[in-house]
């Protein structure tokens, strides 16, 4: 884990091993510490450009364009990609759509994670996955990249898997040496016509993250 996550919680001793914030309020610190875990991060794998908009490989960011809509809220460019906030139930999401193609998200979830101030445990990523039938859940505490180059940089710059990940299947229904089209290509008829129904749930399963908790969100999700 990288080392301002470690801290975000741990006093700063001075010489005489006293803690510094002793001299800050208490009601001040108690305000610091809720803000910080009722900030959740939620972060839409993709890649950027008019031509991969539709495509199967860019499912997280589909959802989380979903989900702002639904919310009212629009997607502003900032450092590293575009992000909306919106509050649901006392919680603020932080949802973020990296500008750095696919196999670069690492620097913008770190970026934004320090920004926000946001630990690693209030993360949740987005990302397709092939070995799932067309809208499957999968929703796991930590885990390898499965061979997605999203995940596999993430892990790379944040020095860990311990982050919270939402699949969404988009099944391999693909002919041999055809996978790189099959997940850079367009939905199907018949995917576009169930597709709204499993962006609905994809949007419960991100607040159910941060109103619920990851294992009651994966208790309830997971297999839907």
């Amino acid at each position: 884990m990288i080392k301002w996550i470690s801290n975000l919680f741990s006093p700063t001793k001075t010489e005489n091993n006293t803690d510094c914030r002793k001299s800050e309020p208490l009601e001040h610190q108690k305000n610091n510490i809720e803000n910080v875990s009722n900030k959740f991060l939620i972060v839409g794998l993709g890649n950027i450009g008019a031509e991969y908009v539709n495509t199967r490989h860019n499912i997280g960011f589909k959802i989380v364009d979903f989900l702002a809509r639904k919310e009212s809220v629009t997607f502003e460019t900032v450092k590293l990609g575009t992000l909306a906030k919106y509050k649901f139930k006392g919680r603020t999401f932080v949802l973020l759509k990296p500008n750095t193609y696919m196999n670069l998200s690492g620097k913008a979830v770190q970026y934004w994670m320090e920004k926000e101030n946001i630990p690693l445990e209030n993360i949740l990523v987005i990302t397709d996955d092939l070995n799932l039938s067309f809208g499957a859940i999968r929703i796991r505490q930590k885990g390898s990249d499965g061979g997605h180059n999203g995940l596999k940089n993430i892990n790379l710059v944040l020095n860990t898997q311990n982050y919270a990940r939402f699949r969404f299947g988009i099944s391999d229904e693909f002919k041999k040496g055809k996978q790189v089209d099959y997940v850079l290509g367009d939905w199907d008829d018949t995917e576009k016509i169930a597709l709204p129904e499993r962006l609905e749930l994809a949007s419960e399963i991100i607040k159910s993250f941060g109103t619920a908790g990851l294992e009651i969100t994966m208790t309830t999700f997971n297999g839907k």
